[in-house]
């Protein structure tokens, strides 16, 4: 794997700020569409990435990107945001899902299958929508 480090100084930039100088920078390593795999943030510099009980907090982001297709390591900083990227160029686009994001009264999000709960309603129904929490990933 290619390792390219951006030089960055200056107070914390945020995860928006650095994933976009590591896309660029992906970008003029020949990446047509530039996708992270997976990120670190440094813990010196405030919360990191998601933790996975059993997991090494300092290695697993990068395990998890090299063994699904991460061509390239962006470090942004002195280290402060890594990325793991890879080019989506090649991968077929699936077009518009049957999902969307809804919000109860009491702030709970949920994904919903759109066939069944409709696009006219806002209250997410329970028979097309699940809670999202940590295995449901926020799709939209």
């Amino acid at each position: 794997m290619q390792n390219v480090h951006i030089d960055y100084r200056s107070p914390d930039h945020g995860f928006e700020a650095a994933s976009h100088l590591a896309k660029d920078v992906a970008k003029q390593n020949r990446m047509g569409d530039p996708t992270i795999i997976s990120w670190h943030r440094s813990s010196r510099v405030g919360p990191t990435a998601p933790f996975y009980e059993g997991a090494n907090p300092e290695t697993w982001w990068r395990k998890y990107g090299e063994g699904n297709g991460g061509k390239l390591e962006v470090s942004v900083g002195d280290d402060d945001y890594q990325f793991i990227m890879t080019d989506a160029r090649a991968y077929e686009t699936v077009g518009d899902l049957p999902l969307r994001n809804l919000t109860d009264s009491q702030g709970n999000q949920y994904l919903c299958y759109t066939p069944i709960q409709g696009r006219e309603s806002s209250v997410p129904k329970e028979n097309a929508c699940t809670l999202l929490d940590g295995w449901v990933a926020d799709q939209y």
